[in-house]
């Protein structure tokens, strides 16, 4: 995604950071901070780029189950440091997600139904305010800031350092499944059974893939589940009775490993994505998903939600419950020719699904073109919005989606 930026600065600490909020007040400008760029939205045009990249310290208290991670420190590191000692953070897909961005957008993770928002594992925030000032946030300090900067997105200070609460780890079983594409029909129907009695250390999703020509097409299901094998195997024995599969890499597994189920490209791409939240897979909702002509697109993924998601009170923070199970995202490249009927195949499959879809997504899969408004309900929008205009009246912080749009 091209930035057209005004000027980037990489920030070697927390004090680089209050130097530049403090040179952005007196000149007038404005600051988009990120730590990579992962999920950046393009509106940045004549604003300061901060890179917090370098702030990646991983600090871990085994005995408190706390970690104090840098703003920019990535997943994969976060993980191998914490499952050192038999514990993990609330981590999603991919290894090379900075913690900072993850939290404060909600962050959708392998273990939140199990343990709800990644932001709801936050304990404090290490910021930079407005006016170029370093604080300490919690939910005593600072009842406002913490639950904004909990799922409210990065538009109200410049998050330093977080955190973060890990939970025990005993055992983490995982990996995928991989059928050839014509088996979409029965996976999909294996998959609403198994998610349909689920418990929430089971995590299912499922993906029919496209792969650029003259690959195959395929039908992947990943998994992981918060216990032994055997009892994974049980929970999980409708997918093993289609037959058929051609590769099968679950085991019990290091959660260091954890950003291999996936296996997604770390590498940055020219990506076109839409998610939406589905309200339930019944058989209208699976015949989409499963007939519906896919190219130009690359994925159809559908992941499980609900356990801890559908519970989450949203005094905690501002992502707060999530009411409807499912998540649809759909991925198509950026590439010439594609432009315009990678959007019109994802329309095409949103209209078909109806009334089945929700009328929220989470604030980490919006996308250029959405806002921050379709995010959240309109009492959290309300407040966030306040949280925005009373802590950075001079607006110089702007988050990838805004929350004053």
């Amino acid at each position: 995604m091209p930035q057209p930026v005004s000027a980037v600065v990489e920030a070697e600490d927390a004090a680089d950071v209050a130097a530049l909020v403090r040179h952005a007040c007196d000149a007038g400008l404005t600051i988009a901070a990120q730590p990579s760029g992962h999920g950046a939205s393009g509106d940045v045009e004549g604003v300061i780029l901060l890179r917090t990249g370098r702030l990646d310290g991983v600090e871990v208290d085994p005995a408190a189950r706390i970690a104090r991670v840098g703003a920019g420190a990535r997943w994969g590191r976060v993980l191998a440091e914490t499952g050192a000692h038999g514990l993990a953070g609330l981590a999603g897909s991919s290894p090379v997600v900075s913690v900072g961005g993850f939290v404060t957008g909600g962050g959708l993770s392998w273990f939140s139904r199990a343990h709800g928002w990644a932001a709801d594992s936050v304990r404090a925030f290490e910021v930079v305010d407005a006016g170029g000032e370093q604080a300490r946030v919690t939910a005593e300090s600072d009842p406002d800031l913490f639950w904004a900067l909990r799922g409210g997105g990065g538009d109200f200070a410049v998050v330093t350092a977080v955190e973060l609460e890990l939970f025990p780890l005993p055992v983490l079983y995982g990996g995928r499944l991989v059928w050839p594409g014509e088996r979409i029909g029965a996976v999909l129907e294996a998959f609403r059974q198994v998610t349909a009695g689920a418990p929430e250390e089971l995590t299912v999703w499922a993906n029919r893939v496209r792969p650029p020509p003259p690959a195959p097409a395929i039908v992947t299901v990943d998994v992981t589940y918060l216990g032994g094998e055997e009892e994974a195997r049980d929970l999980l024995a409708p997918f093993e009775r289609i037959g058929g599969f051609f590769s099968d890499s679950r085991a019990i597994m290091d959660v260091a490993n954890l950003g291999g189920i996936a296996d997604e490209p770390v590498d940055p791409s020219p990506a076109l994505s839409r998610a939406e939240l589905l309200t339930g897979v019944d058989d209208a909702v699976l015949e989409v998903l499963a007939a519906e002509p896919l190219a130009p697109l690359l994925n159809l993924h559908v992941r499980h939600l609900g356990g801890a998601l559908a519970k989450a009170d949203s005094a905690g923070g501002a992502g707060g419950a999530l009411a409807e199970p499912y998540l649809l995202y759909l991925l198509g490249l950026r590439l010439p020719g594609l432009a315009e009927a990678v959007p019109a195949r994802q329309e095409e499959i949103v209209r078909r699904l109806g009334e089945r879809v929700g009328g929220r997504k989470p604030y980490t899969f919006l996308v250029p073109g959405e806002e921050a408004a379709q995010a959240f309900p309109a009492g959290t929008l309300t407040r966030l919005r306040e949280i925005k205009k009373a802590r950075d009246p001079g607006q110089v912080f702007r988050a990838n989606f805004p929350v004053l749009g």
